[in-house]
Order: structure tokens, then sequence, then C-alpha cells
């Protein structure tokens, strides 16, 4: 089941689980805080 949570980016709300649910989730978030996504952020090699 997904859920809603808090995106690390911008703080708005995204979803997390196993993809089946997000149209769930996303009823229950009003669009302008919903996440709209980000492009992958660069990682650093340890």
């Amino acid at each position: 089941m997904c859920q809603p949570v808090r995106c690390a980016t911008c703080g708005k709300t995204t979803w997390a689980g196993c993809g089946d649910h997000v149209e769930q989730v996303r009823a229950r978030v009003p669009a302008d805080q919903w996440c709209p996504g980000h492009e992958e952020q660069p990682t650093t090699p340890r």
C-alpha cells in the first residue's frame, strides 16, 4: 500500500510504497501541495 511522504528536496507531498496506489494518495493531496518531481541529483562517489 502506498502512503504520502514529504519530499526531501521541496518539502511537498509525494508517495512511498508499491506504486499501485499512487492515485489514491494523490486524491487526498491538493494539487498545489503535490511534489512535481525532480531531476535526479548527481551522487557523490564515496
